[in-house]
């Protein structure tokens, strides 16, 4: 689910949330982000904890002077094997245990050390890569309701155990069973059967047709003969995922030693079973206290990449010219979440019962502002969770909430608010404040949260922004729903314009990601429409639906998609073209990284 930054940013947020234009800032961020299948909440947990590792070289790559068996020195021309590269994050992981991922840190992590039934393509189609576990593209019957799968029979988990049809027929099964609680059950409860046909084949047989189901096949597998003995319920707690010497994978590297709040690593299997080898030995994942100091270690150059550069500190970055900035929109969008349970708010009432006091807010806050004067014009207005120029991209189908303060002011009365004697307005005996939860150490949140609080106090609203640490944030308050409004991203982890898993009434938590409690019926029935068919062009008009009917109701206050400039060490760090890092896709950031190679 998301992740990311902070920055001394009083003179901007007092020029954007005053009475001038537009505008809210941010730096980068997601988590999602993520995750569940189809969307984790992405902009990194941010970690407090700044200590370094207790070894005085824990920072350091173990293998610090890549060779070729030759003995020549390495060159940036020709992929050699050997070194290690530090990756900086601000956010600590959660679990990394693949039925259970759902935040941008973790499946950093995840991405280093599972191996998935397919990958994406650039283009973000279904392919089956030499470091995919199955050895072809999937067999789908004529009426599309079921795919058959084979497997590469040489596949095997870093204990020497083979990958088999047991690990993908347990893999779906636990996490479509709602005792499970895995984000990803939007995903895979369409699956009416999964048939194990031999060791290397199984098939998935559906209930109906659900166009996005390739995507769930884009996915990590957990063990069975690991976990097949813990009950259901203490999956999630279980050290699988979360210890790395009880955390059995199948990818190019091997998770060695996590250092909770200050960094993990990962070394190359020296048994890993595919055709393509890592060239990369070692992988530090370093985590910092904030986006500010992760920026400032990777201008030292005690970093050889960073997912996401605060855009306030991106000039001084590109200033270097021995680091590579990769910068275009990507999957995706920042928005402010209602909580319609109750139980969070005093006397047991949700402030944000009324459609109509949803619109006002929305009319309240300077969207657009964010856009120019936070994200400094690499952000994409959005009305819909659909991204801008996609094929579900609804245009004027959403409703647009231009920046009004008087017009707010105005629902808001017809809403029935009144001032109280210190102007907060009041309704019923309720006093409109609440609290605004996002994760410490995103810079551009921090920005984003002060310029809501500034706008909607414009109209009579008292918004108190709380800092929380991320992994214990999502823990805690975001998973089972128990905040009263939360600014957060979600990045899309797959092209499906879906989104049944975080905005359908089916989705309540614990067993889903509709953690603010969301029901509309309309929603609900389209949500089903959407993905009952394969007709891209019938797709696109439901989806229209959807964004007229989400877009008037207001679950969320849809702000923005963002890019998030990504910092490579060129000097060091280097790839081929065809294994360049791809922003618009979920971990695209390490898009190809087995065929990747660093030289000193």
């Amino acid at each position: 689910m998301g992740k990311r930054k902070k920055f001394a940013v009083v003179l901007s947020i007092v020029a954007l949330a005053g009475s001038l234009l537009a505008g809210c800032s941010n730096s980068n961020s997601d988590s999602s982000d993520s995750a569940a299948a189809n969307a984790q909440n992405a902009d990194k947990p941010a970690n407090a904890n700044t200590n370094k590792p207790a070894n005085a070289d824990a920072d350091k790559p173990a293998n610090a002077a890549p060779s070729d068996d030759a003995g020549t020195t390495p060159t940036s021309d020709t992929p050699t094997d050997g070194g290690g590269i530090v990756i900086s994050s601000f956010s600590d992981i959660v679990s990394i245990n693949p039925m259970y991922v759902q935040d941008t840190a973790s499946g950093d992590a995840a991405a280093f050390v599972y191996a998935n039934l397919f990958d994406l393509d650039r283009q973000g189609n279904l392919a089956a890569e030499p470091w995919s576990l199955a050895a072809e593209l999937p067999a789908i019957s004529a009426d599309g309701l079921t795919y058959t799968v084979k497997l590469k029979p040489e596949a095997k988990w870093s204990d020497g155990q083979p990958v088999t049809a047991d690990d993908v027929k347990y893999t779906f099964d636990t996490m479509k069973n709602p005792d499970a609680g895995s984000p990803g059950i939007s995903m895979v409860d369409k699956v009416d059967a999964v048939t194990k046909i031999d060791d290397h084949t199984v098939a998935f047989k559906l209930k109906q047709i659900f166009a996005p189901f390739r995507y769930a096949l884009a996915s990590a597998m957990a063990p069975y003969h690991v976990l097949k003995d813990v009950p259901v319920k203490d999956l999630a707690k279980n050290a699988f995922g979360s210890d790395p010497s009880n955390t059995v994978t199948n990818g190019p590297w091997k998770w060695s030693k996590w250092e909770h709040g200050q960094y993990l690593t990962f070394d190359a299997d020296a048994n890993y079973w595919g055709s393509t080898k890592p060239h990369i030995q070692t992988i530090t994942y370093k985590i910092y206290a904030d986006q500010n100091t992760e920026t400032q270690a990777l201008l030292k150059g005690d970093v050889d990449l960073t997912e996401a550069v605060p855009l306030t500190t991106l000039d001084a970055v590109k200033a270097k010219s021995d680091i590579d900035i990769i910068l275009k929109p990507g999957p995706q969008y920042e928005y402010m979440q209602f909580n319609f349970n109750g139980a969070n708010f005093p006397d047991k009432y949700s402030l944000f019962q009324s459609q109509k006091t949803r619109q006002a807010i929305a009319t309240a806050i300077n969207r657009q502002g964010m856009v120019d004067n936070i994200l400094k014009g690499t952000g994409t207005l959005m009305n819909a969770p659909f991204l801008p120029n996609s094929w579900a991209d609804p245009k004027d189908a959403a409703v647009n909430y231009a920046y009004d303060t008087e017009k707010a002011k105005a629902m808001l009365a017809e809403d029935g608010w009144k001032p109280g004697k210190d102007g907060i307005l009041v309704k019923d005996g309720h006093r409109f404040a609440f609290e605004l939860q996002y994760n410490a150490g995103n810079s551009r949140r921090e920005q984003v949260a002060a310029v809501i609080q500034q706008n909607l106090k414009d109209v009579g609203i008292e918004v108190t922004p709380k800092a929380i640490d991320f992994a214990s944030w999502i823990d805690q308050n975001v998973t089972p729903g128990k905040y009263q409004a939360l600014l957060l991203s979600w990045s899309l982890s797959n092209p499906d314009p879906d989104g049944e898993s975080i905005f359908s009434s089916k989705y309540f938590p614990p067993a889903g990601q509709n953690s603010g409690w969301y029901k509309n019926e309309k929603l609900d029935a389209l949500w089903v429409k959407g993905y009952s068919t394969v007709d891209q062009n019938e797709r696109k008009a439901i989806y229209a639906d959807v964004a007229k009917e989400i877009s008037t109701d207001l679950p969320y206050v849809f702000l923005y998609q963002y890019g998030l400039p990504e910092a490579v060490a060129k000097n060091k760090v280097h790839f081929a073209e065809a294994d360049r890092p791809e922003s618009s896709l979920a971990y695209g950031y390490f898009f190809h990284m087995i065929n990747w190679w660093v030289t000193p």
